[in-house]
């Protein structure tokens, strides 16, 4: 039954990624599909779901149907959901993290690179971005770049392929979210549609690795 899910992920995935490329209007009919079919995969993959996940899962299938209508109102609902949707990832990892393991020489300064990263897109996003959303959009990037270094964390604690497949996930969730803002406050219409395209494949690739990695690592 699982392979079912999987087989409707791609599907759902194809037709919203054509329409994210050519601009189509279209693509908010499937999107709220796309998390739902992981969120089944979950489920059918596993005989004891961990409900910290299905959290992390059910909030960002919430952020995404709230992302749909247009205006800053409902950006930053979705922004707040998927907010909830980072903390809860973190809570996935915390449950694998062994601290003592943790290497603070690597850590530190991929901290860094995640940390500096999010401070130039918010340079360079601040002069065309409304203020009333600069504060939230600073908290919830920090929230992203902390979320994948506890992925990271998980990965040093347990470095298996599920912790691999769990951090590659986290890192395109990521750039999913960084492109995101840049797709909404970056003035350059030219390529913006492109740039779309490139948020929602990072993004499904993203959550369904996060997800396959945990069902790897048997949490």
């Amino acid at each position: 039954m699982n392979y079912l899910f999987l087989v409707l992920l791609i599907i759902a995935s194809a037709i919203h990624l054509y329409d994210s490329w050519h601009d189509n209007k279209r693509r908010g009919f499937t999107k709220p599909f796309l998390l739902l079919f992981i969120i089944l995969y979950y489920f059918t993959s596993t005989k004891e779901p961990y409900w910290v996940l299905v959290g992390a899962l059910v909030t960002s299938w919430l952020g995404d149907v709230l992302l749909i209508p247009k205006g800053n109102k409902w950006f930053l609902a979705g922004g707040i959901s998927f907010l909830f949707c980072h903390i809860l990832f973190i809570g996935v990892y915390l449950r694998n993290i062994d601290f003592a393991k943790v290497n603070l020489y690597v850590m530190a300064p991929v901290t860094v690179v995640y940390y500096t990263v999010v401070i130039i897109i918010i340079k360079n996003l601040y002069p065309t971005t409304p203020r009333a959303m600069v504060p939230p959009m600073c908290f919830y990037l920090f929230a992203n770049a902390t979320m994948n270094i506890f992925a990271l964390k998980q990965l040093f604690s347990n470095p298996t392929a599920g912790a691999v497949v769990a951090y590659i996930g986290a890192i395109l969730f990521f750039i999913s979210d960084c492109t995101l803002y840049l797709v909404r406050y970056y003035r350059d219409p030219d390529i913006v549609f492109k740039r779309h395209f490139t948020v929602m494949l990072t993004y499904i690739l993203g959550e369904f690795m996060i997800t396959q990695g945990v069902l790897m690592l048997g949490i």
